[in-house]
């Protein structure tokens, strides 16, 4: 890790003092091509998927106030709220298991901050140059010039904020509602609220405060150790052979003159997005965007020299040239992925269109009827998380000669309705005694392998 900085202080200097900005270089390079494409592909589908249609509908919309998700052909429902929780801890497995294999590389070719500000420096490098026009023209005094592209900047910063923040909300507000109504401002206050919090929140994030979210505010940069080790991939520097560091001509020979191949640039500092000397070895700071593995490849190219001074290793590699992949933790995460994910897709294919609550009426616990028969009274909810309306036969078993009373076999039940059903139900005396296992079944009339089945007791006089 880097050392820390001298901490001496004098007389009168102050304590704090706000971080220099950091003016990332442009650099062509096979990750350079990577990392361009993973944001076009990650924001492309962002700000599309909201726009596709299924069956009608929405293709992708979290529907809070229905209380429905759709996701693609899919209705889920508050009662499939575990769905959503083990999703959540399979990403998080994911991102350790990806984590102890291949290092940061979700934040330096994933991770929305790292994308939405890939976007922002793109539109800043459009309007103000390059890395050193854009640290001329902040230290110029203002002028038409100047004026002219710091607006332009601007305007594409809060065009493609408020862009941003009416996509987001598109998630969860139908979008061919939402635009018409925010341009009409009729839009309702919460959906107008969180337009301009996530639109600002966007701006504020990738455009200003950049890799200070990613050193300061993301817990991730903190823990990411935990799941580090010495066969982790990590962007390393090959201190034995680039140093002793210094410059020479292209044509000297860095034996005769004592030198390592690190020809001392920065050309690696002046890449990196956070700012840090990956000669330093190791920091939390860095995210494993290898932008400085492409800028080193390019010295390297030019000198004449072996790429790869600067490149993903592991610690065992650097020190014995030899690296573990398969090893305990990354056993234990696969095989916990495995069974999370295919216990989800086993769920998700073997779900029912059907959910079937049963409340038994507490204010008696049974009623002697004058023909002999004994009833139980019952409220039933029937779900149908189809989009369209079906109809429904009921049934109850489990004791001899039970049977519903005033109450139709078939029920309709709407589209994404709830049907709640006050039902009693009647079963011999001399079959009905003590508490019994009864079970009601409701079937799809139309699709007989959509079916429910839920126990209940049903109550008698003691034998």
């Amino acid at each position: 890790m880097k050392a820390d900085a001298d901490t001496d202080k004098a007389p009168g200097a102050p304590m704090y003092a706000s971080a220099e900005k950091i003016y990332p270089r442009e650099m062509k390079g096979r990750f350079d091509s990577l990392s361009k494409l993973a944001t076009i592909i990650l924001l492309g589908l962002f700000y599309v998927v909201p726009w596709l249609t299924w069956d009608d509908r929405q293709a992708v919309l979290f529907d809070l106030p229905a209380r429905k998700f759709y996701l693609l052909g899919l209705t889920l429902w508050p009662q499939d709220f575990p769905y959503l929780a083990v999703l959540l801890i399979i990403a998080a497995l994911s991102l350790f298991f990806f984590t102890a294999l291949l290092g940061r590389v979700w934040c330096g070719f994933a991770c929305p901050q790292t994308v939405w500000t890939e976007a922002f420096i793109w539109m800043e490098q459009w309007t103000e140059g390059t890395r050193s026009q854009r640290m001329k023209l902040d230290k110029a005094p203002w002028s038409w010039n100047k004026l002219r592209r710091k607006g332009s900047k601007q305007l594409l910063w809060v065009t493609f904020s408020v862009w941003t923040g009416f996509t987001f909300v598109g998630f969860f507000v139908p979008v061919r509602e939402l635009g018409p109504e925010l341009l009409t401002f009729s839009a309702g206050g919460w959906a107008t609220f969180w337009t301009l919090f996530y639109g600002f929140a966007t701006y504020g994030n990738a455009g200003y405060m950049r890799e200070q979210v990613c050193k300061y505010m993301c817990p991730y940069a903190r823990f990411q150790s935990a799941m580090f080790d010495k066969d982790t991939l990590i962007i390393s520097y090959d201190e034995k052979r680039g140093e002793p560091r210094g410059s020479r001509k292209r044509s000297a020979d860095p034996e005769s003159l004592g030198l390592g191949h690190c020809i001392d640039c920065t050309l690696c500092v002046q890449v990196c997005p956070t700012g840090i000397d990956i000669r330093d070895g190791l920091q939390y700071e860095c995210i494993a965007c290898a932008a400085c593995i492409d800028a080193c490849d390019s010295v390297m190219d030019k000198m004449n020299y072996p790429r790869g001074l600067v490149r993903y290793s592991t610690e065992h590699s650097m020190e014995k040239g030899e690296t573990r992949i398969l090893r305990p933790r990354v056993f234990v995460y696969a095989a916990l992925l495995l069974v999370l994910v295919g216990g989800l897709v086993t769920s998700m294919v073997m779900r029912t269109p059907i959910i079937l609550d049963i409340i038994r009426d507490r204010n008696f616990l049974y009623r002697e009827l004058p023909d002999g028969e004994i009833e139980n009274i019952y409220t039933l909810k029937v779900v149908n998380q189809r989009d369209d309306a079906r109809s429904f036969r009921l049934t109850v078993d489990g004791v001899p000669g039970i049977r519903l009373d005033g109450v139709s076999d078939v029920i309709a039940v709407d589209g994404g309705g709830v049907l709640s059903l006050p039902v009693r139900v009647r079963a011999p005396a001399e079959s009905a005694y003590g508490i019994m296992t009864i079970s009601f079944s409701v079937v799809d009339v139309e699709d007989p392998a959509a079916r429910m089945i839920e126990d209940s007791r049903f109550l008698g006089p003691t034998p």
